[in-house]
């Protein structure tokens, strides 16, 4: 298979199921935001792998990875593709939520906003968990409009606290002081 196809010369590509669609179509934005956060997410993995004491995160980041694959599929999805492509099954997000739950656990409550930074594992964490933001929103504008599977919006909304709390606990364990914001 050739990597291109000069289909899309014209400005147009296909949707899951073969609806051809303009490259702009809050569709392909949303999922073309998910691939961003997916090339992001690999980034930030393979940094958490220079320090040991961050390299237990690396399976469940690849596992996300994989979640983040069907989450795209899902958006991409057009009509005649919606048999196509499965649902984001429930356990998925109660997996980040226990795993967002493990993690606050080892942390202090607080009560102000995190600004990110100290430590570029950490400011990696924070820029996935602010593509992944961009991406629910995308993904938010798209089902406005179109049909778009629940479970891929309720899945990136979920992943973006667990990217939240997973930065939170990575500056704990590096050490890092926490800044808050205090207006």
């Amino acid at each position: 298979m050739k990597v291109y196809t000069k289909t899309g010369d014209n400005g147009t590509t296909s949707l899951i199921g073969g609806e051809r669609v303009e490259k702009y179509d809050l569709r392909v934005e949303a999922y073309g935001t998910v691939d961003e956060l997916m090339a992001f997410v690999a980034l930030f993995t393979d940094k958490l792998r220079e320090d040991e004491r961050t390299e237990t995160f690396i399976d469940e980041l690849r596992h996300i990875e994989c979640q983040l694959m069907n989450v795209a599929a899902l958006l991409a999805t057009g009509r005649g593709g919606e048999d196509k492509v499965k649902n984001i099954d429930e356990e998925q997000i109660t997996r980040l939520e226990r795993l967002i739950d493990d993690m606050q656990e080892e942390l202090q409550p607080i009560t102000k906003f995190t600004i990110p930074g100290g430590h570029c594992i950490c400011s990696l964490c924070h820029v996935c968990r602010t593509i992944c933001r961009r991406a629910e929103r995308a993904a938010l504008r798209a089902s406005a409009e179109h049909p778009v599977n629940s479970s891929a919006t309720r899945y990136l909304n979920r992943l973006s606290d667990y990217f939240y709390t997973l930065g939170r606990l990575l500056g704990e364990r590096l050490k890092i002081e926490e800044v808050l914001w205090i207006p």
